[in-house]
């Protein structure tokens, strides 16, 4: 059963010795590895409780390497595998996606946790032409996921999308994803493009999904303090209120930070609980399935949860990819 007792001070590893028994003997993915990061640190809790496999995927062959150090140190025994997924460019991401459909020795994937992401950075486009966030945290996710689909259809699998509240610096700008060619770009903003592309993503594999025994939920971390952030200048933070001029987090700000064990507890809980499934699409807060329209602090944004705009998204992300997807 649910744990009642979870919620915003839950940490990671209480929820996956909670449900362990989830974790045991499956084969499980996870982006977005760097070391003091949520992946990275979500991976290893899982690690812990003897899985089949862990994928590690990150963007470079050093931060997979010192990514699965640091999983090894923790849990000797766990089987991993290391796969390079720049999530970027098509290219490579039809090259990593490749690579994992050719693994004879990984016939199913029970669990993807799509946890890479960038924030807030410069103006700059993909090498496809895509505003690096949209391309990055959206489009590459879109395209890798749906090329291994197969694999987590075989495990009658689930898929994590980490998304976050910072959905509601905005909606997908369907007609010009690209800030009139940066000339109109906001940082903030095209993050909140790209992390509500996440959500509507989520609802629209629910649906195309719920045939085939596959579960896939969203969810907000909640604000932690990781390398995720590097991109935002120091001056931004304290102009938001989130920290002191001297680098210390503000204790007067109405954001609880969370610590990173704490932050990674909600993408585990939307890997693992198994009262969840009747709820796939579901966006997950502090360990909790949204309730929207009922006070919620975390409500998702109207525009996240449109079913048209979900629809709009997936033809747009097909048409950016330049291949159509049936399951």
């Amino acid at each position: 059963m649910a744990n009642p007792n979870f919620g915003a001070l839950t940490t990671a590893d209480e929820v996956a010795d909670y449900y362990k028994e989830q974790i045991k003997g499956k084969t499980i993915i996870v982006t977005g590895v760097s070391v003091g990061g949520l992946g990275l640190y979500t991976a290893q809790v899982l690690a812990v409780h003897s899985p089949s496999l862990i994928i590690l995927a990150a963007r470079s062959q050093s931060s997979l390497k010192a990514a699965q150090e640091a999983l090894q140190k923790t849990s000797p025994n766990c089987e991993t595998k290391l796969l390079t997924l720049d999530l970027s460019s098509i290219g490579k991401v039809r090259e990593a996606a490749k690579e994992v459909i050719s693994w004879t020795d990984v016939p199913k994937i029970d669990i993807v946790i799509n946890n890479a992401a960038i924030m807030a950075t410069p103006w700059s486009k993909s090498e496809d032409g895509i505003e690096q966030q949209f391309a990055t945290n959206h489009i590459g996710t879109f395209l890798f996921t749906n090329l291994i689909m197969s694999k987590v259809i075989a495990a009658k699998g689930r898929v994590v999308n980490v998304s976050s509240a910072g959905h509601k610096y905005g909606p997908v700008r369907f007609d010009d994803i690209n800030f009139k060619d940066g000339a109109e770009y906001d940082p903030d903003t095209a993050y909140g493009q790209s992390k509500t592309a996440g959500i509507l993503y989520t609802l629209s594999l629910a649906s195309k999904l719920k045939d085939k025994g596959v579960t896939t939920f969203s969810l907000h971390p909640g604000a932690i303090m990781t390398n995720l952030g590097r991109h935002v200048p120091m001056e931004v933070w304290v102009e938001k209120g989130f920290m002191n001029a001297d680098g210390t987090q503000n204790k007067d700000c109405n954001v609880s930070f969370k610590t990173v064990p704490q932050g990674a507890a909600t993408t585990v809980t939307a890997a693992l609980d198994p009262n969840i499934k009747d709820r796939s699409g579901a966006y997950l807060v502090d360990c909790r399935v949204d309730r929207q329209g009922d006070g919620f602090e975390q409500a998702l944004a109207p525009y996240a949860v449109d079913e048209e705009n979900a629809k709009k998204l997936w033809d747009l992300s097909e048409e950016l990819v330049g291949e159509k997807f049936d399951f």
